[in-house]
């Protein structure tokens, strides 16, 4: 009896205890579940959004660039892409081989998809393809539910109207590299296009404008049920430049098949009216996207079209350097404006003969005929009378030298030697024949055709140091320009001798003279070697240019300005291998003086 008492007694305790144990259980989840409910209701709320909302960067609308009267010069136009998310398909290789079988998905934009995957989070879009057409949009949204992870994004693709004729003001936009400074999370964006050169890589983070938001309810299979919210961001800044599009496509053309620059600029102001570099590329094919047999052509092509020859290109300037040699030597009296130089077609200097231009010479000569015939002969005399330290010195305060720094990448310095320049380079000293070699605008004398207009407005505009720019230059900034230091009388003798080139007849430009309601250019030939010329050559004749391998030609040069009597336009022109200054660059840089006084009313009507 007691012990069936002890058993019953044990029942009890055990019973008790799991009664307990289960009551504490209870008690656990009960107060987990209040924990949950109460404590971590947002968490919880906020992981469930999750999977229920999906958020979207919004791509801002890239700023347009205008010229100066309007036009547009870059804008954006309609683009639809194919985007998939990854998070959003259980199977992303299933859901892109149910794409291709609606269009075609090269092996290569494959690999790409796969890749931008990766690199990114999975709640990130990737696009697929773009620039769809309205059929192609039509059959993925007939098959949407077939693809899951996919949909459609109308955005925007960069469009320039003129194409090849602005490239290498403009530049180009295409897709963030992995070299790319990722500042800003629209740049993670796979597919997200930003300015790589010219005005688009220049004024890049203005032209972006900043992301908005799009947060998108989705159900399970992630299809969007419904838009929640929707912040547009702000679109890109519009900026106008200095450009008139008219006259930088009659400038472009100009040059026909030709390659070379052209810069025009306002003497007063230094804006750039045009600025080409020829050939060019499109841009738009950039925009896009290039393929491998485009860049290849690109890339072979012997007159370098990516290259922007404008400032990254490096010439000696020939002939067109002699107006500053004449100042030069008129400032340090090492030549009167009357003072005659005898050319009788070449010179010694110790054992060494150097020629001019015109074997049989050019006879007595003064500064200003010297300069209407582009006298070697008087220019090797008169540099060797100043000396090279002044000439540098004269070059570098109208520009040359020194990088202008107008905004565009791999803008080249030139180069202006000197004594100390050599000594400090080669560690040698300098050579009296080399000062006359610069004499003449060759040897170590390196320059930009954009120095070479900035030198012209220079001489021209009273030698105020104007500066080219893209951009509108105030009325407040125009009266801070400083002067240069020099005689008002040199440059009117210069500018004689400039207009006599264009307007004499014995004028090595006067072929390309114009007369526009009274208003005529004036400028400066220049002819630049790219082959030495041997003595045997000499002798027996020197081969014809037109007879010779293009790339073996002299370089064409030509700097002008107009209206003559009252200048508002300066132009440089260099024609790569083109020949002869006053055949190849003189008449392209007579059209683009002449257009620029035809297309501006003010000058018509204050003439």
């Amino acid at each position: 009896m007691n012990r069936d008492n002890d058993k019953g007694k044990v029942l009890l305790q055990r019973s008790l205890i799991m009664a307990c144990g289960m009551a504490l259980l209870l008690l656990g989840i009960v107060f987990r579940l209040y924990y949950l409910q109460v404590f971590q209701a947002d968490q919880f709320k906020m992981l469930a959004d999750e999977n229920r909302i999906s958020t979207r960067l919004i791509i801002p609308q890239r700023g347009i660039i205008y010229d100066r009267n309007g036009e547009i010069l870059a804008t954006n136009e309609q683009n639809f892409q194919v985007m998939i998310v990854a998070e959003q398909t259980a199977n992303v290789q299933d859901t892109l081989d149910a794409l291709k079988k609606i269009m075609p998905l090269s092996p290569d934009e494959e690999k790409r998809v796969k890749r931008d995957l990766k690199r990114n989070r999975s709640f990130v879009p990737v696009k697929i393809m773009d620039n769809l057409t309205w059929e192609e949009v039509a059959k993925v949204q007939l098959n949407i539910e077939d693809l899951p992870g996919i949909y459609i994004e109308e955005g925007l693709n960069r469009y320039y109207p003129y194409g090849e004729k602005m490239a290498q003001v403009l530049g180009y936009v295409a897709a963030v590299s992995d070299s790319d400074e990722k500042d800003d999370p629209l740049l993670e964006v796979p597919g997200f296009k930003i300015g790589k050169s010219g005005i688009e890589k220049f004024l890049e983070k203005r032209l972006r404008g900043k992301s908005g938001i799009l947060k998108m309810e989705v159900n399970a299979y992630g299809r969007v049920m419904k838009e929640i919210e929707r912040n547009e961001g702000q679109a890109g800044e519009n900026i106008t430049l200095t450009l008139d599009a008219r006259l930088q496509e009659k400038a472009y053309d100009a040059f026909g098949e030709q390659s070379g620059a052209a810069i025009l600029l306002d003497v007063h102001s230094g804006e750039i009216l045009a600025f080409v570099s020829t050939p060019a590329f499109d841009p738009n094919a950039f925009a896009r996207g290039l393929t491998h047999k485009e860049w290849n052509a690109l890339q072979s092509n012997e007159k370098t079209p990516l290259v922007n020859k404008a400032i990254q290109g490096h010439y000696s300037p020939g002939s067109v350097f002699k107006p500053l040699v004449a100042l030069a030597g008129l400032e340090s009296k090492a030549i009167k404006p009357d003072t005659k130089i005898f050319c009788g077609g070449k010179m010694a200097l110790g054992n060494h003969l150097f020629h001019c231009w015109k074997h049989w010479g050019h006879g007595s000569l003064n500064v200003v005929e010297a300069l209407m015939h582009s006298c070697d002969i008087f220019f090797y005399e008169t540099a060797m009378r100043v000396g090279i330290d002044k000439i540098a010195n004269m070059a570098r305060r109208f520009g040359l030298g020194k990088k202008i720094n107008i905004g565009l990448e791999n803008e080249l310095s030139g180069l202006v030697p000197d004594r100390e320049w050599k000594l400090k380079t080669k560690g040698e000293p300098w050579q009296q024949g080399e000062t006359l070699i610069v004499g003449i605008g060759q040897g170590s004398l390196l320059v930009t055709p954009l120095q070479l207009a900035t030198m012209t407005a220079r001489l021209v505009n009273g030698a105020f140091e104007v500066v080219p720019t893209f951009f509108p230059v105030s009325d407040k900034r125009l009266l801070k320009i400083k002067k240069i230091k020099v005689s008002d009388s040199y440059l009117d003798l210069v500018k004689q001798g400039m207009f006599e080139v264009v307007n004499y007849q014995h004028g090595t430009a006067w072929r390309s003279r114009f007369d526009y309601n009274g208003m005529k250019m004036a400028g400066k030939t220049g002819s630049v070697q790219v082959r030495r010329i041997t003595l045997q050559e000499r002798q027996q004749g020197i081969v014809k240019q037109e007879d010779l391998p293009w790339k073996y030609r002299d370089h064409a040069i030509f700097i002008g300005y107009a209206p003559a009597d009252n200048p508002k336009y300066a132009v440089a022109v260099l024609v790569e291998h083109g020949g002869g200054g006053s055949t190849a660059a003189a008449p392209i840089a007579s059209q683009i003086l002449k257009n620029a006084l035809i297309l501006d009313p003010v000058v018509y009507r204050t003439h």
